[in-house]
C-alpha cells in the first residue's frame, strides 16, 4: 500500500492559500494548514472534511504566527514525522505608502513572513526532500517580483524580488543535482483577495480570482514550470519589463501605486 502523501500549506486561512488547500484536497494529497487564524482554518478544515470523500483524507491545522523565529521552525518540527510530499509557501503580505512613511514595524513583519519565514521552511524540507529525491516546494512570489521596483511598495517589491532570486537559484542547483525535487515561484498580479486590505490599497488592474489562480499553479507546479504566471496580462508586462528601461518600469510602476493611494 502507497504511503499517504501530505501537502503544508502556509496562509491557508484564506485567498488563494485556502485555494490551494481545497484544491490539493481534491487531488488526493492530506493537508497541513498553517496560519494564525485559527478559527479560519478550523472552519476550511470542517468544509474539507465534509467535501472530500476518501476515506484516509486528514486534515490539520497548525497555529502559527510566521513573524516569530521560533514558530517558524515548529512548523516543520510538528511535520518532519509525516510523507510530506508539497510544500506551498503562501503566507505574505505587503503595504502601500511612501518608504519614509510607513510603519517600520510593520516593514519588519513583512520581511519576517515574506522572506525569512519563506527562506527557513524552504531549506529545512528540501533537505528532506533531495533524500528522497522527491517532493515539490511551491513559493507564492508576485508579479512585482519581476520588475524592477516599486515605488510606495518598495519594501514588499524587494522581498518578492528575494523570493524569485531564491527559488530560481535553488532550481539551479537541483538542476546540477540531476534532482527530480522540484522547486518553482508563483508570480500572480492581481489577485481578488483580502491582500488589498491589509496593504491599504485597491488594484486599478481587474485581478483573477484565488480558485483560478490556485488551479492554474498546481498545474504548472506538477508540470514542473519554474515561473507561474497565471494572466496573460501579467505575461505581457513581465516580458515588457524585462526589455524596458529600468527608470521607465519603476516610474510607470510608481504611476500605479500613487494611482491606489488615491483611492
Amino acid at each position: 500500500m502507497l504511503e499517504k502523501k501530505w501537502a503544508v500549506i502556509t496562509g491557508a486561512s484564506s485567498g488563494i492559500g485556502r485555494e490551494f488547500a481545497r484544491e490539493l484536497a481534491k487531488n488526493g494529497f492530506s493537508l497541513f494548514l498553517v496560519a494564525r487564524r485559527e478559527n479560519r482554518l478550523e472552519a476550511l478544515k470542517e468544509e474539507l472534511l465534509e467535501d472530500i470523500d476518501y476515506e484516509d483524507f486528514e486534515c490539520i491545522v497548525i497555529k502559527k504566527d510566521l513573524r516569530k523565529l521560533e514558530e517558524v521552525r515548529e512548523v516543520y518540527t510538528e511535520t518532519k514525522g509525516y510523507n510530506i510530499d508539497i510544500l506551498i509557501n503562501c503566507s505574505g503580505f505587503g503595504d502601500l505608502g511612501e518608504f519614509v512613511e510607513t510603519d517600520i514595524s510593520k516593514d519588519m513583519d513583512m520581511i519576517d513572513v515574506n522572506v525569512r519565514a519563506l527562506h527557513i521552511l524552504t531549506k529545512m524540507y528540501l533537505i528532506d526532500f533531495i533524500s528522497k529525491d522527491s517532493g515539490y516546494i511551491l513559493n507564492v512570489a508576485s508579479i512585482a517580483g519581476l520588475l524592477a521596483g516599486g515605488p510606495y511598495m518598495a519594501t514588499y517589491y524587494a522581498t518578492k524580488s528575494y523570493v524569485l532570486s531564491l527559488t530560481s537559484s535553488i532550481s539551479g542547483e537541483l538542476r546540477k543535482r540531476n534532482s527530480s525535487v522540484y522547486i518553482g515561484a508563483l508570480c500572480p498580479g492581481p489577485v481578488k483577495t483580502e491582500f488589498n486590505d491589509v496593504a491599504n490599497c485597491e488594484f486599478s488592474i481587474g485581478g483573477v480570482t484565488p480558485r483560478f489562480c490556485a488551479k492554474y499553479a498546481i498545474i504548472k507546479m506538477f508540470s514542473k514550470k519554474e515561473i507561474i504566471i497565471p494572466s496573460v496580462k501579467m505575461q505581457i508586462a513581465s516580458k515588457i519589463g524585462k526589455i524596458a528601461p529600468r527608470k521607465l518600469v519603476v516610474d510607470v510602476c510608481a504611476n500605479q501605486q500613487k494611482k491606489k493611494m488615491s483611492r
